[in-house]
């Protein structure tokens, strides 16, 4: 028999039946909007990120009808909270949107992964019995705050780099450089990838992106932004031999700008929750989360975390790689995805289906969100039952979400 810290006995003891009730508890998506994905010093370029964050939160409430106000917290990923991004912008968006102030909000940090973290954070506060209404999301203008702003505000005191300078990182990792191209690289002569079939990939992922907004397969996910109705990144007039033309990113290399992913600006939103609200509030839930977990894998490497993530998602899931319908694994660079691909197995014409962050843009913070958005509107679209999201985060991470479409 179980005594409480006085040593007294509890009133009651949770029998079996009442604790796989609580442990049982589903998250599901209710809905999930974005903007279009803006090229840097595009359309969206000079629009602050608060009211960037706020266009989704307001288009979020009003489609699925939610009253804001029972909302229990707002979490939003970014990176590089500088500047217009600084102060919490979870918080200052859903104020600028003019929603309730008694509503909270906060901001995480997970690298690329942000906003899907974000989406994992609300959904363990639904699944936990904390909360029953989360917004999820994310922000980010690159146009604004350029890409690892952030390293330069130690200068100060002789710290200009999150790595070098630490004793204790030093020691472990020695003094050599880490960094996302030089992870690129490791990764893309690890698995023996060549430049030119990365270079036929990412003229895939372009082709695909403007043949799905040709297609309309965004117009139900995107809510334009003024004269900004559709992502801004994929380039019609590519080809085979102008990326061929490019110079590698890194002197000897095999990775060019077009195998990687474009900086970009956007926001993203998921409305987040448990069976009690959507019966209370008569909500229509869209998909529910299956599976969450996220995993680590070297930081030197950094890009590879999917790999391992995706493997024990599965495992822990119990799911095969062939009862995913749709998978979308960010473009961050080429070589991410095809060793991620020849690792899992995976059919590469189940992934990305609609281009990726090659084409259509990352927007660091926000990516995470505007993939699982992505993901949630092709299921729907195709009818297929599972998808899987999982993106590679700095410092070798990588989140994984498994959802099922109801």
């Amino acid at each position: 028999m179980v005594r409480a810290a006085n040593g007294s006995m509890p009133a009651t003891l949770p029998t079996k039946r009442s604790l796989g009730k609580v442990l049982g508890m589903s998250a599901f998506i209710v809905d999930a909007v974005r903007t279009p994905v803006g090229r840097r010093g595009g359309g969206l370029a000079r629009m602050h990120p608060a009211d960037l964050g706020a266009h989704v939160l307001t288009a979020l409430v009003e489609r699925s009808g939610v009253d804001p106000a029972a909302v229990d917290d707002v979490i939003f990923g970014c990176v590089d909270a500088l500047g217009p991004q600084a102060g919490n912008i979870a918080r200052t968006s859903w104020l600028a949107a003019g929603l309730p102030e008694h509503v909270p909000g906060v901001t995480v940090d997970r690298q690329c992964g942000s906003s899907q973290q974000a989406v994992h954070f609300a959904a363990q506060a639904v699944m936990s019995g904390t909360a029953d209404l989360v917004v999820a999301g994310g922000v980010q203008n690159m146009s604004a705050i350029p890409i690892s702003a952030a390293m330069l505000a130690g200068r100060e005191y002789g710290f200009d780099d999150p790595f070098r300078g630490s004793t204790g990182w030093q020691a472990r990792y020695g003094d050599q450089e880490i960094s996302q191209f030089r992870a690129a690289e490791l990764i893309a002569a690890k698995w023996s990838l060549t430049r030119s079939e990365m270079e036929s990939y990412a003229l895939e992922s372009h082709r695909r992106a403007a043949a799905a907004v040709d297609g309309g397969r965004f117009a139900r996910e995107i809510v334009p932004v003024g004269d900004v109705t559709a992502d801004e990144g994929p380039r019609r007039d590519t080809s085979a031999e102008k990326m061929a033309s490019l110079p590698t990113l890194t002197p000897g290399g095999v990775v060019t700008a077009a195998l990687a992913s474009q900086i970009s600006d956007g926001a993203a939103a998921l409305l987040i929750a448990s069976g009690r609200a959507v019966s209370e509030f008569g909500l229509r839930p869209r998909a529910r989360i299956h599976h969450l977990s996220v995993r680590a894998d070297d930081p030197v490497y950094m890009l590879t975390g999917p790999i391992p993530a995706t493997a024990v998602a599965l495992e822990k899931a119990g799911l095969t790689i062939d009862d995913i319908d749709l998978f979308e694994v960010n473009e961050a660079f080429v070589p991410v995805v095809l060793a991620w691909q020849r690792e899992t197995g995976a059919d590469l014409a189940r992934v990305n289906v609609n281009g990726g962050a090659v084409a259509l843009g990352h927007p660091l913070g926000a990516t995470g969100a505007r993939l699982m958005t992505t993901l949630l509107h092709e299921l729907e679209a195709t009818g297929g039952r599972y998808g899987l999201q999982t993106m590679c985060e700095g410092g070798g991470t990588a989140n994984v979400t498994v959802i099922e479409r109801l």
